[in-house]
């Protein structure tokens, strides 16, 4: 596999770092997960619903593949051992706070003269610097300050909900991976190892291209209910049937546009397909809305099914798992318990993900990992002792 060898460190909690580094397990990386001697260790083994185990289902999706080290990093004995297990990482990922790792000793500056090869990576929600840096946040917190919870306004009350994905946690992952993996390609030339400073508030405004134009162009707030992509596109927006189910039109294309309208035999509103979003197209979502509220569900399908245009019909999280397409792209796995995992989503042609669908127990690698780094059995058998580890 593709990371066969390297060794991660995972201090992180919750969802952006665990999930990106679960990434890097599903693809041969050998990672420990460093968990706080409070207990409870990663919060989400006891977040949320649980499967017929008693193991939360956040847990067995962002944990499966990993070692545990329970650590109290507070305890000087404790944090060598620390230090000398990050000598042999080739990357850390850390989400404390700003300055928590530095008060802790387990902080770039201190560990890079010991193993410059190491990648070093802090998610946090704004960075390590800035005005922002000390607030308290998570993923709402951040779309709300960085702009994008009030894009998602309903298109009746134009009141802001509260968004259905995490985007900030997600993208902070997803932006955190790549710029792991270009740390590492790097370190093959130059054999230095890198600090990376992941901001999740940073990541979700790197997003935004496409619904940044009022902000850039005339330096004006957005208005959803007049953006191609909230609601504004008669061809991208979501409409109500007959018998209660919704229908998404998801493609403004002007050739899906001729290709509906064709099938409703009113090529004569296209023109109005052609015009900018907003409300110039109301004539054309209305008639949309009143056509697709005559009929139920079932009808529509029928005849959309030879149209070529984007639509589906909004459907459950449990009936997207149990789609046949989602068996087939691997996204669905059972474990030997018959426990459900997400797949992995990555698919390489040569070295594909060979998930390892087992979950560790609080701390169940800790004597493992300290006697594998050449720690004393003594020193070990007193930090089990005292609960250090």
């Amino acid at each position: 596999m593709k990371l066969a060898g390297i060794r991660v460190l995972d201090l992180s909690a919750f969802l952006p770092g665990p999930h990106l580094t679960m990434a890097l397990a599903d693809h041969g990386a050998d990672v420990v997960m460093v968990e706080p001697a409070n207990g409870v260790g990663e919060p989400t083994r006891v977040v949320g619903y649980r499967d017929a185990d008693d193991v939360s289902v956040w847990f067995r999706n962002i944990a499966r593949g990993k070692r545990s080290l329970k650590i109290d990093l507070k305890d000087a004995a404790g944090r060598r051992l620390f230090q000398r297990l990050a000598e042999t990482a080739d990357v850390l990922v850390e989400s404390f706070r700003p300055g928590v790792v530095a008060r802790l000793g387990i902080d770039y500056a201190t560990l890079a003269p010991r193993n410059r090869r190491l990648v070093y990576c802090s998610i946090s929600a704004f960075g390590q610097d800035g005005p922002l840096r000390d607030k308290p946040a998570h993923d709402l917190t951040v779309q709300a300050l960085a702009g994008v919870a009030a894009l998602n306004l309903g298109l009746v009350d134009g009141k802001p909900a509260a968004p259905g994905m995490p985007a900030a946690d997600a993208i902070a992952s997803l932006t955190a991976l790549s710029a792991i993996l270009m740390a590492l390609l790097r370190r093959e030339s130059s054999g230095e190892g890198e600090y990376i400073d992941i901001a999740m508030y940073d990541a979700v405004l790197a997003w935004t291209p496409n619904v940044t134009g009022p902000v850039f162009a005339e330096d004006a707030h957005p208005q959803p209910v007049n953006m191609r992509s909230f609601g504004g596109s008669a061809m991208y927006r979501i409409y109500e049937t007959s018998d209660g189910h919704f229908l998404v039109l998801g493609g403004s294309e002007l050739k899906f546009a001729r290709n509906l309208l064709a099938a409703f035999d009113r090529l004569d509103l296209l023109p109005l397909a052609e015009l900018e979003p907003g409300p110039e197209q109301e004539p054309l979502r209305s008639f949309l809305r009143d056509r697709f509220a005559e009929r139920p569900r079932a009808h529509w399908e029928r005849f959309l099914a030879p149209v070529d245009c984007c639509w589906a019909f909004v459907r459950s999280l449990k009936d997207a798992f149990a789609d046949p397409h989602t068996l087939h792209r691997g996204m669905l796995l059972r474990d030997a318990g018959g426990h459900r995992h997400i797949g992995p989503p990555i698919k390489f042609a040569h070295e594909p993900a060979q998930p390892r669908l087992d979950i560790p127990d609080y701390g169940e690698h800790s004597v493992e990992i300290g006697e594998a780094i050449g720690t004393d059995p003594a020193e070990l058998a007193a930090l089990r002792e005292r609960g250090a580890i």
